[in-house]
């Protein structure tokens, strides 16, 4: 048993080297012959089986040369929170092996086969934004031609990670990368290639698209890197897949009501300022406004500031102040009918500057024929009765009472024109902001 075991162990290393030094030619002919018959025989392809655990070569200096192609069929979900992409691919490898080759004359005009690619070498291909379990089946088969040209077709669920900027939302686009390299084999070992053209790849994946649902796919660029770790380099392709999400869905669930709502609000201007009822209506569509975004906080993305967040706030802010303006008007206008207070100097001197800017349009109005402004009528103010002029109010004894009066009707017809101005302003504030935020939806929609 002792001089048995070293000679067992030099046939099996004689077997081992015999099987790799086996084809020193260019191609290692299989023997078909008797195929057509017979049917196909696994024995005829035992040396080119027993060889995958190595990568074929000839030359070892030689690199061999992986084509890569695949097709994006599906995009199944973007997680803006945890900033992932999950996409469904067919990834195709094309590579040579030079120990396989038949004549196809020999056999029955045999071309092409079909083998379980667990019987061959495959490239350790990868992607590297891979953040999931590969739960590619194992059970594949792999077609393989008469001149020992192989493809490998398999299906993947890709969880990629990407980097998503959703300050545009719902117009955002998104530009997401899908790299394949190797794991262990460098440049000397393996170099990447392309199958198809880019534009093609592009193209059937467009047609081939089996979900249209938020997503829509723009197109596919090409870079061709190459990586190094350290004093290694590898191979890599790396694909800009580009896609942009379809706005219509969140337009009609968020733009659109909460447009109606600000416009509401607009033309609560159009209500007297000293009615009661204008307040309360202002708070109706605060309360409304409110309730409407609690419930439509699940469809805006849960991280990061898109720029519909900002117009949210700040239709949610000029309805604020719409209406604390409507409850200042209404405390304003029920002060000055008891004990209008005196106006500061520099608020006097803002409103006569913008009362002489108005001038000449209401000069202008009356000269046309137009109709003056209908004035503000204060329940519980009185118009001064003063029909006789000055002279005839100091002949009936009562002067200091008439100049009372007049003297608070002037503090009056200020302070309401003061209103009238804030009252003014604000509403120039809601048709910009309107009229500006209409136009930024119909650019970004439109682009």
């Amino acid at each position: 048993m002792e001089r048995g075991w070293p000679h067992q162990e030099g046939w099996l290393l004689c077997l081992i080297l015999s099987l790799l030094l086996q084809g020193n030619n260019n191609t290692f002919t299989i023997n078909c012959s008797g195929f057509d018959v017979h049917g196909l025989n696994q024995t005829a392809f035992q040396s080119v089986f027993d060889r995958k655990a190595f990568r074929p070569f000839v030359n070892f200096s030689d690199p061999t040369r992986v084509n890569i192609s695949f097709t994006l069929s599906a995009i199944l979900e973007v997680n803006a929170q945890i900033q992932l992409l999950t996409s469904f691919i067919w990834l195709e490898l094309f590579w040579d092996n030079p120990f396989i080759s038949w004549n196809p004359e020999e056999c029955g005009g045999i071309t092409d086969l079909t083998i379980a690619a667990d019987n061959l070498w495959l490239p350790d291909i990868f992607i590297i934004e891979f953040m999931d379990v590969d739960q590619t089946p194992s059970d594949l088969d792999a077609y393989v031609n008469s001149k020992g040209h192989i493809k490998y077709k398999k299906p993947m669920k890709v969880t990629s990670i990407c980097s998503l900027d959703i300050f545009y939302f719902p117009f955002d686009q998104q530009n997401c990368t899908l790299t394949f390299s190797s794991f262990l084999y460098t440049v000397n070992d393996i170099l990447l290639g392309l199958d198809k053209e880019v534009w093609e790849i592009a193209d059937t994946s467009r047609h081939l698209m089996q979900t249209q649902g938020e997503w829509q796919l723009l197109g596919i660029n090409k870079a061709a890197p190459k990586s190094a770790v350290g004093s290694t380099l590898y191979d890599k392709i790396m694909f800009y897949v580009t896609i942009r999400r379809r706005p219509r869905l969140y337009v009609i669930n968020l733009l659109v009501p909460s447009g109606f709502l600000i416009a509401i609000d607009a033309l609560s201007f159009f209500l007297p300022p000293e009615s009661d009822h204008r307040a309360p209506f202002k708070m109706t569509l605060l309360l409304g406004y409110t309730v409407f975004l609690n419930m439509m906080n699940d469809l805006l993305p849960p991280s990061g500031t898109p720029l519909i967040s900002v117009y949210f706030a700040l239709c949610l802010s000029l309805m604020v102040v719409s209406l604390l303006e409507a409850i200042f008007l209404t405390y304003l206008l029920n002060l000055v009918t008891t004990q209008p207070p005196p106006m500061p100097h520099w608020l006097h001197s803002l409103l006569l500057c913008y009362l002489r800017v108005t001038a000449c349009a209401k000069r202008s109005q009356r000269e046309n024929g137009g109709p003056d402004p209908n004035p503000i009528h204060l329940p519980g103010l009185k118009e001064p009765e003063v029909k006789a002029g000055p002279a005839k109010a100091w002949l009936n004894g009562a002067p200091h009472s008439t100049w009372a009066q007049l003297e608070h009707q002037q503090k009056v017809d200020i302070w309401v024109k003061f209103s009238l101005v804030v009252d003014t302003l604000l509403f120039c504030i809601y048709l910009t902001f309107m009229t500006s935020s209409l136009i930024t939806v119909i650019v970004l929609w439109i682009n």
